[in-house]
């Protein structure tokens, strides 16, 4: 069986995913939620390390409670290329637990922490039950580059079927006013917004 990284799905339906990496900070993850209710998107993603949902629970139970899917962000902030299986294995399963715990989700999808992948920890993420989800659009949110910019990379050259990646820790300071204008110009290019897991069920086989 071959496990591949998710960047994005060749789909015939016009939907993508906005994803939320989440890692600490308490200031712009309900700002976050309420721009995506206010503007009427009730389908996103929220990746979350465990050691942020052990300290704000009510943070990340508020994530369930609006609906959203959550996903794992792993346990410590340390590239799995790094490590040898047995670390990464009980990082995984930690984070597992501790979100369980906590929001009640046992994730199946996972985002490992910078995104650092190779074949390696993507087949070990496999076998232990987890897709692993990357990007294909990155809005170098949490660089605080300027909302324009953050609006600009989001917004264009978006495809069906594509992942977009954002954060909702406290270093991105700038997400939720751009999220607006970004939710504004996708709707207008005709995209629907889902979760990760309603994506990868439309790929064309």
């Amino acid at each position: 069986m071959s496990y591949e990284a998710v960047y994005n799905i060749k789909t015939r339906k016009k939907c993508i995913a906005l994803t939320f990496d989440v890692g600490w900070g308490n200031k712009v993850l309900t700002p976050v939620l309420d721009t995506l209710s206010d503007h009427h998107v009730n389908k996103a993603t929220f990746f979350l390390s465990s050691p942020w949902v052990v300290q704000r629970p009510e943070l990340a139970r508020k994530v369930k409670a609006r609906g959203y899917e959550i996903g794992s962000h792993g346990h410590l902030h340390e590239n799995y290329t790094e490590h040898n299986n047995a670390w990464i294995t009980r990082e995984v399963k930690k984070a597992e637990k501790e979100i369980l715990r906590v929001t009640g989700v046992k994730c199946r999808l996972i985002r490992t922490p910078n995104g650092d992948m190779d074949q390696r920890v993507i087949r070990l993420l496999g076998k232990l039950g987890y897709r692993t989800i990357h990007w294909k659009v990155d809005s170098l949110d949490w660089t605080n580059p300027g909302i324009r910019n953050i609006i600009r990379r989001a917004s264009t050259n978006v495809k069906s079927g594509d992942i977009l990646l954002f954060h909702a820790s406290d270093s991105a300071r700038q997400t939720a006013k751009a999220l607006p204008s970004v939710i504004r110009r996708l709707k207008r290019q005709g995209f629907q917004f889902v979760t990760v897991s309603e994506l990868l069920s439309m790929q064309i086989k």
